[in-house]
């Protein structure tokens, strides 16, 4: 493996699909290294396979989690971990390593928690004797870093709308301050008022700290504003991979000229 903040080789990733169906291919044979610093954004049509690529790079394998996905071919180093064999152990030392945003915050955040308690969490996890008042100061800040309210603060995940809980969800993916953050579809259903001001933050807080950044979106204006590279998956498979302008201006595949023109019809 290289150096590089994540390595994948080859990498094959399937999922079951349950009631004694086949298993499905979700990635094939793909190659690809993001540098230790380095943004790059991931963006595909629905079933590309992209969100099952940001679950293998966040950890959350068939090893670690129960339903997570498998890897059956290649490799997967993430941090200079071996993912591919990453048990659950080892998996909490990863997780505390790397921040993870999936499109549906509901899948991070605890129920049971209030947003405070959900933003710091990750903090007792590092360190379970960890001052609760630094700890609700921490939270505060992240908080309303992503322009919510303090008010939020108090209340549970269901008390609040999607837009609310993905904004919670990046606010506690970044407490920990990662190496690597992974984030599927961050903005989902953020209202588009504050969606720019929470791109500009990340962006300005991935500048910052320095942190690699493995992103999912499927608009092309986020793209450019967050990322320095793309990376396009079509079925399985890079098709488009390099510079964003690049890639856009000189398409090598169907679907990356399709994209090209509909960012041109969006410009």
């Amino acid at each position: 493996m290289t150096e590089s903040a994540v390595c994948a080789r080859d990498l094959t990733l399937r999922y079951r699909s349950g009631l004694g169906r086949a298993p499905v291919t979700a990635i094939a044979g793909l190659s690809l290294d993001i540098a230790p610093g380095e943004t790059l954004a991931v963006i595909g049509d629905a079933g590309s396979g992209k969100s099952t690529l940001a679950r293998a790079i966040a950890g959350y394998t068939s090893r670690s989690v129960d339903r997570g996905v498998e890897i059956v071919g290649g490799a997967l180093a993430v941090l200079g971990v071996d993912v591919r064999h990453l048990g659950r152990r080892g998996d909490n030392a990863l997780a505390l390593r790397v921040g993870y945003v999936p499109q549906d915050a509901g899948l991070v955040l605890d129920p049971h928690l209030t947003v405070a308690e959900n933003v710091a969490l990750p903090l007792f996890l590092r360190d379970p004797k960890f001052s609760r008042k630094a700890a609700g100061g921490i939270a505060a800040e992240a908080i309303d870093a992503m322009h919510l309210t303090l008010a939020t603060m108090p209340k549970f995940p269901h008390e609040l709308s999607r837009g609310q809980r993905q904004r919670v969800a990046i606010a506690r993916a970044l407490v920990l301050e990662p190496e690597l953050l992974v984030a599927d579809e961050a903005t989902a259903g953020i209202d588009a008022t504050v969606r720019g001001m929470i791109l500009d933050h990340l962006a300005e807080v991935q500048r910052q700290r320095g942190f690699t950044a493995f992103v999912v979106s499927s608009e092309i204006g986020e793209v450019r504003r967050l990322a320095q590279r793309l990376a396009v998956l079509h079925r399985g498979g890079i098709v488009g991979l390099g510079a964003v302008d690049a890639v856009l201006d000189d398409p090598q595949h169907p679907y990356v000229h399709r994209l090209a023109e509909l960012a041109r019809t969006r410009a």
